[in-house]
């Protein structure tokens, strides 16, 4: 087991014992349930269901849990090997409807193969397909049987991967105008896993909800992300936050444009100039740390609901996809809701600016001059490099909570996606070891990220004539120039810069919101629980 699922173990089990949970295990209350899950410590046979999963290994010799499954099933195993119809083989799926001799309604076997060790990626693979044949089999419900692929990683890594593949399978998002009828097609998947002993039941639960919780914040940030951006305003954005004080227990506060005023922040009131649309400071916070005064570890998302470009429009091509722009918003979002969900014994506070970018008669031009709340002058050369201007009043008003670390989150640059493409991330940061820690963490939740330099001859591109620093730094690096341009307003900050233009929509996931980066985020806030 890797160090990060024994760490996740420590933390879920010691969670479930101070509450004394049920194998049920409940969470925080939350309107949004994809997939639940159970723990048996039992592998019976006999076991009623709708599927019972078996993942089985590439052996000609039939291990004992074979030979029983097999005998039950009068020479099932037997028969689909003789026809090269399943051998075990990696990815191989079988499904089979009404099998006789156990009490399931469907019996799907997965091939595990026959290498002694799996990757990550490759487990979840495999699992992304498992989730699929479920999903057009119209299964709701399954016992699974998984150990023969926890021998070749490990049970926390496959029951969480196994649930958030369920759960962006099963993902479809309710169209407002006739959400009561939609409503019905969010059915929850009842996942029961079936263990043979306590060690592998206790890294299943500590899997089963790391996914859940997962699952539970990218389906939120999935959501936000998805709607159009006249539903999803900053006003309703911090609207959201204020239901998850019922919901996840959160504190959260918000600062009109007469409060961000007050506070300086000429950057972010800038851009929101051209619009109707009042911009929002939204704060949330969650106490999990027995000292409630302990450092929190600060998320700060770019929350542009909608990016015209202002007076520098954009091309009219794809424009509607800039409702995404809110999706570092959309990740903070989530990434407080799982981390409310698994009970993290930390502090966290998410900062979400937001504002849209339009281009009314008194927008901000090219070449006007704003003053940061930081104080330092900024000389606006493009209109449409404005989420670097909201994020770094943001990141000076972070500040305040004197944060143990500070991760901001932006579809910042186009120029990522040409250097990182969709899968991919780009990561930079002030302090190597919080890099580090990022870079982990994506490697674990397989939310990856790659680290870009972040040098003082790149800040130089960022030079003005007329202000401190102008808000783009030419044709060239642009996405290391954006980060550089943040970093002016990270001082005595531990801090690092998430570019996720690429992978927060668009690629495999189409034209919808992915939920990136609510996996990374997590996944790094998990892992400082357990520092």
């Amino acid at each position: 087991m890797t160090h990060s699922n024994l760490a996740l173990c420590r933390i879920i089990n010691v969670k479930l014992s101070a509450t004394r949970q049920s194998d049920s295990t409940k969470t925080a209350k939350s309107e949004i349930k994809t997939v639940k899950v159970q723990i048996k410590q039992s592998q019976s046979i006999d076991l009623k269901t709708d599927c019972r999963l078996v993942v089985l290994k590439q052996v000609k010799k039939l291990s004992s849990q074979q030979a029983e499954l097999n005998r039950a099933t009068g020479g099932l195993l037997d028969r689909l090997q003789g026809a090269e119809q399943f051998e075990g083989k990696l990815g191989q799926i079988v499904t089979i409807p009404v099998p006789a001799g156990i009490p399931a309604q469907n019996l799907v076997l997965v091939g595990a193969g026959e290498q002694r060790k799996l990757s990550t990626e490759q487990v979840r693979n495999l699992l992304d397909k498992v989730a699929k044949k479920l999903k057009v089999a119209q299964i709701d419900e399954a016992h699974c049987d998984l150990d023969a692929l926890a021998e070749k990683s490990d049970t926390a890594t496959v029951a969480r991967h196994l649930v958030e593949a369920i759960g962006d399978q099963r993902y479809q998002y309710v169209k407002r105008p006739k959400a009561a009828r939609d409503a019905k097609a969010g059915k929850t998947f009842r996942l029961t896993f079936l263990c043979e002993d306590r060690k592998s039941a206790a890294a299943a639960r500590a899997g089963g909800l790391a996914g859940v919780a997962i699952d539970n914040g990218k389906t939120l940030a999935k959501n936000l992300g998805n709607m159009p951006g006249n539903v999803c305003t900053p006003s309703y954005l911090a609207a959201q936050a204020k239901k998850l004080v019922k919901s996840h227990k959160l504190k959260t506060k918000v600062l009109s444009e007469k409060d961000m005023q007050e506070l300086g922040m000429g950057s972010l009131l800038s851009v929101s100039r051209g619009s109707k649309q009042p911009a929002k400071l939204i704060v949330m916070e969650y106490f999990g740390a027995k000292d409630k005064k302990q450092a929190p570890h600060a998320l700060v998302g770019k929350g542009l609901t909608f990016d015209s470009g202002g007076i520098s429009l954009k091309p009219g091509a794809k424009m509607d996809e800039m409702k995404y722009d809110m999706c570092g918003a959309a990740s903070v979002f989530g990434a407080m809701v799982a981390v409310a969900e698994l009970q993290l014994p930390i502090n966290v506070v998410g900062v979400v600016p937001s504002s849209e970018n339009m281009p009314d008669a008194i927008a901000t031009k090219p070449g006007d001059v704003v003053t940061s709340m930081s104080g330092q002058t900024i000389e606006i050369l493009n209109t449409d490099a404005e989420g670097r201007l909201i994020l770094c009043d943001a990141l000076t008003y972070t500040h305040r909570f004197k944060p143990a670390t500070v991760i901001d989150i932006a579809t910042l640059t186009g120029a990522v996606i040409v250097a990182l493409g969709h899968q991919t991330a780009g990561l930079m940061g002030n302090d190597q070891a919080l890099v580090d820690d990022i870079l982990s963490a994506g490697e674990t939740s397989l939310d990856h990220a790659w680290q870009l330099p972040l040098k003082e001859t790149y800040t130089k591109q960022l030079k003005s004539d007329y202000a401190d620093l102008a808000n783009i730094g030419g044709p060239t690096a642009g996405t290391i120039t954006a980060g550089a341009f943040l970093s002016c307003f990270t001082e005595k900050l531990r801090w690092a810069h998430l570019d996720i233009a690429g992978t927060a929509w668009g690629g495999a996931a189409g034209k919808r919101a992915s939920g990136r980066a609510v996996p990374i985020l997590t996944q790094y806030l998990i892992d400082r629980a357990a520092d």
